[in-house]
């Protein structure tokens, strides 16, 4: 199993906010939005490990500011880290109105993905190769993520 960089996974999806996808005040729904993130990132995994992925947490999801209906949403997915079976994706989000030619960074989301084989079980993954100084970042930050994550599922088990 070669190792992959986060750049051979890497996924770009595009989507309108239309009516349906917006609330009363025309803002995209934060539920939509997830719906979105979870699909692109899913994407990104599963490109990464050559197998079908469920989800198994979204850490952390910022909303920093409003998504309008008739705007352009375009989501950036890429893995950040691998385990032997797991992987976390960054999925970046921009709104772009086009009627004004301009394009804003609006949400961030990490989400973690488990590999499985054809009968649900947990299946290995490649390898990741950090090429840059921020893969090499984001990979550590991710590494934190994670041992919170199993501090708190350890905690609840407690």
């Amino acid at each position: 199993m070669n190792a992959k960089s986060p750049k051979e996974s890497m996924i770009e999806m595009n989507e309108l906010v239309l009516p349906n996808d917006t609330n009363l005040l025309g803002n995209l729904l934060g539920g939509t939005l997830l719906h979105w993130v979870d699909i692109v990132g899913a994407m990104a995994a599963q490109k990464h490990a050559n197998s079908v992925v469920a989800t198994v947490c979204m850490d952390s999801v910022d909303f920093r500011e409003p998504v309008h209906m008739g705007e352009i949403v375009t989501l950036k997915a890429r893995v950040t880290w691998v385990g032997r079976t797991s992987m976390e994706v960054i999925v970046e989000v921009f709104a772009e109105d086009y009627l004004k030619g301009r394009k804003r960074f609006t949400n961030k989301a990490y989400v973690t993905y488990v590999s499985v084989d054809e009968n649900g079980k947990p299946r290995e993954v490649p390898g990741l190769i950090l090429e840059t100084e921020e893969q090499k970042r984001e990979f550590a930050e991710a590494e934190k993520r994670r041992a919170e994550r199993l501090s708190r599922r350890q905690s609840r088990q407690d």
